[in-house]
């Protein structure tokens, strides 16, 4: 009796610890990281990164803001201060003896008929020359790019050649051709039972031909601005042109040229900058002559500045000039931008 009442206490006991074990939830111990407080070192560190990235742009273009105010911008200040007094020859000696003019130097040059006449001369260059520049380069760069062969590749280097040319050069090339006894041109013009034409001598043809060296000259990196803005067209509009039936024309009309406009802008803001400055062909050519024909803005200030050491007087036709160049390359941004507005 007392072994099986024992044994069954025990069953018991051990029955109501197996259920209160069953009954008691067991928990475990879990850790909490602290959160960690970055030093003030390591946030300086760590911001190092994002200032260096808003100051690397502006590193790599001071060297070019740098020479730009100091070549571009200080000489112009410079011209309308100097543009303001009677600044010549002497008074770089000694500059006690400039003296404050204010207008005057403004109001001599707009009573100046040279300089009008300068003015009507880089009118007509620029009238002449930068419709002429644009035809021709696009035309020669058309016909360039229709072929990759190696006698067309040829032909690139052979149209680049006079933009790299130097000027003396070209000067003594041009002036035999335009000599009126002894140039080929008239050489070529009495083979054929033609009175010689005075190329240089006579004031109306010498604006042409110094208008027609100019030209000469300036194709050349025109048309390697038209043959990459031809290359930049993707081949699938052509191609569907072509399957459409589209002639050679008909794609030229209606696809090229119309994406050839920043190219056709952008080469006649440049080329219309560049004739409003006009100097290089005159100047080597005809030193402004015959009386006067061929002298542009450039060369009146460069003769008057350079040649009659009148400072003062040229500063004031140079910023007349600036305001020119100015007035019309804003015209054309304006048009552009209703264009595309």
């Amino acid at each position: 009796m007392s072994n099986d009442g024992g044994a069954g206490g025990t069953e018991r006991d051990s029955t109501a610890v197996v259920g209160l074990d069953q009954r008691v939830p067991e928990f475990s111990v879990v850790t909490i990281p602290t959160p960690l407080v970055p030093s003030a070192s390591s946030r300086w560190r760590t911001s190092m990164p994002k200032a260096r990235k808003k100051v690397v742009p502006y590193a790599f273009i001071a060297p070019a803001v740098v020479l730009l105010i100091l070549f571009g911008i200080v000489p112009i200040l410079v011209a309308g201060v100097v543009s303001l007094t009677d600044l010549d020859i002497r008074g770089l000696g000694n500059p006690e003896t400039i003296q404050f003019i204010g207008l005057d130097n403004y109001d001599r040059l707009f009573n100046d008929p040279a300089f009008w006449r300068s003015i009507w001369t880089t009118a007509f260059f620029v009238g002449f020359g930068v419709p002429v520049i644009i035809v021709v380069s696009l035309g020669i760069a058309v016909a360039l790019n229709y072929s990759n062969s190696r006698f067309f590749r040829a032909l690139r280097s052979f149209y680049f050649l006079p933009a790299i040319t130097a000027i003396v050069a070209i000067a003594l090339i041009w002036g035999n051709l335009y000599n009126s006894q002894f140039g080929l041109l008239n050489h070529l013009l009495d083979m054929v039972g033609i009175a010689p034409v005075g190329w240089l001598s006579d004031p109306e043809t010498a604006r042409v031909s110094v208008a027609l060296v100019a030209i000469w000259r300036a194709t050349g990196l025109n048309i390697i601005i038209f043959l990459a803005a031809l290359q930049s067209i993707p081949q699938e509009y052509l191609e569907a042109a072509a399957l459409d039936g589209a002639g050679r024309w008909a794609t030229f009309r209606r696809i090229v040229l119309p994406m050839l406009h920043f190219a056709i802008f952008f080469v006649t803001v440049t080329t219309l900058i560049g004739w409003l400055q006009f100097f290089d062909e005159p100047y080597v050519l005809t030193g402004g002559g015959p009386v006067g024909s061929t002298t542009s803005i450039s060369l009146f200030i460069f003769k008057n500045g350079f040649g009659l050491n009148q400072f003062g007087y040229a500063s004031a036709g140079s910023i007349v000039l600036l305001a020119i160049i100015v007035t019309v390359t804003a015209v054309q941004l304006r048009l552009r931008r209703e264009d595309h507005g």
